[in-house]
């Protein structure tokens, strides 16, 4: 099955002597046993690369570049713009990168690898490991979130502060600069980003939010239009002027959360629509050209057991994917909202569900990732094969679940790549994660 990514080793105590080690497929749930350890196995992975960029980047996005669509074809190019996290005063930043030289990881087998010499090894490794290259912005505080838009040829990022700031921030020297090839001085990692970042100051700032928050998303069909939600339940719209110089926000937040706005997603599709989700345990849905106190048009009050922490919004399909504290996964269809019912559940995740996202292309296919340190890639579209002879191991795993990719901890956000055919960039403590596997 191709969701068990992972292999667990275990020395064969009869051939000890010779070495030899038995190799059977990792399933969720199952406790390993003495002597077992989990052992990624890279033939089912297309390409993985393993990131790091100084202080955790805990929030980023993915920039759209003019290096063409639907690209298959090693090594690939990305560009993201990322947030950092440092307990250190005046450390943090905006990091605009260029990860390249990601190059195709795959082997054929595990037989492979180990025929591998190790001098071979070590020669193939320096050669397909990632290239960072870095522009670096002051920020005031901690990125809390960061998401980026480009409106007329200009590359946008807002990003949310840990001290009730909203920015809004113009990317495109920093983005010609990595172009550039300017790299990250290695002094940096010993006297912190602060002192290397360029004090570019935000396009605009708008302080007139109570507290911090997380809520942060641009519109997909009006460009430059942006919603903010923060951890007093408020909820603001943004309208830009006509050359970007600054935005009109309304000052009047959109009432009907009752606790902390946790994520927003505009409509992919229909403008003026959005939904957002809250510590209330509930997904609701809005019309922002109403008065704020109209505009909450639809709502799941109960949508999960507590903190309902994410949303993704299908791109061609009436349907929301969400994830809570709870650990449980909900597919939505708008169509169906009134009555409150999901119309897909998963409990697959053993800690609370911290990013969901559908794939930007395949209606049926979405990832989840997790506190428990796993991300989820799952197809809607799979059913059970009511004629196969499945172990008893296997009844419990949901047939939606294709693949399991494991290895960061505690993870906070993922992106497909809109541009690198089913590729994946996540975040977690331990840096980013760049994978694409055979599954989708």
């Amino acid at each position: 099955m191709d969701e068990e990514n992972m292999e667990v080793e275990e020395m064969d105590q009869g051939e000890a002597a010779a070495q030899r080690v038995e190799r059977k497929v990792y399933l969720p749930g199952k406790p390993l046993e003495k002597g077992e350890v989990l052992e990624c196995d890279e033939s089912v992975y297309l390409m993985r690369h393993e990131c790091k960029a100084g202080s955790p980047c805990l929030s980023f996005d993915i920039i759209k570049d003019n290096l063409g669509d639907n690209r298959e074809e090693f090594p690939h190019t990305a560009f993201i713009v990322g947030g950092t996290q440092s307990p250190k005063k005046g450390d943090n930043c905006l990091l605009v990168i260029k990860m390249s030289n990601l190059v195709k990881t795959q082997r054929e087998s595990k037989d492979d690898e180990e025929d591998s010499s190790e001098s071979e090894d070590e020669e193939s490794n320096e050669g397909s490991r990632p290239i960072m290259h870095y522009s670096i912005l002051k920020h005031l505080g901690c990125v809390n979130r960061v998401r980026s838009t480009e409106v007329n040829g200009t590359i946008l990022a807002a990003s949310w502060s840990e001290l009730a700031r909203v920015s809004i921030w113009n990317l495109n020297q920093s983005i010609k600069d990595v172009e550039q090839n300017k790299q990250l001085p290695k002094k940096v990692k010993r006297e912190g980003y602060g002192k290397m970042a360029n004090t570019v100051p935000p396009l605009f700032t708008f302080t007139g939010h109570q507290t911090e928050g997380y809520g942060l998303d641009w519109s997909q069909t009006m460009p430059g239009v942006l919603a903010t939600g923060d951890c007093t339940r408020h909820i603001h719209i943004w309208t830009p002027t006509d050359h970007l110089s600054s935005w009109k926000v309304d000052q009047r937040p959109l009432v009907g959360h009752t606790d902390s706005v946790e994520d927003l997603q505009w409509s992919p599709n229909e403008p003026h629509v959005l939904a957002s989700c809250s510590v209330d345990k509930s997904i609701r849905i809005w019309d922002t050209r109403a008065a704020p106190n109209k505009a909450n048009q639809l709502t799941v009050a109960g949508a999960h057991l507590s903190d309902v922490n994410v949303i993704s919004w299908n791109q061609k399909e009436p349907l929301i994917v969400s994830g809570g504290d709870d650990g449980f996964l909900h597919i939505w269809d708008l169509r169906q909202f009134k009555a409150g019912a999901s119309v897909a559940t998963f409990k697959h995740h053993t800690e609370p569900v911290t990013t969901v996202e559908w794939h930007p292309t395949e209606p049926t296919v979405f990832a989840s990732g997790g506190a428990d340190n796993q991300i989820a890639l799952w197809d809607l579209s799979v059913e059970r094969d009511s004629d196969a002879n499945q172990g008893e191991d296997l009844q419990d795993i949901p047939p939606q679940l294709l693949f399991i990719h494991q290895g960061q901890k505690d993870i906070k956000e993922l992106h497909w790549h809109p541009q690198i055919t089913s590729s994946i960039i996540s975040t977690a403590q331990n840096g980013f994660n760049v994978f694409r596997t055979i599954s989708v």
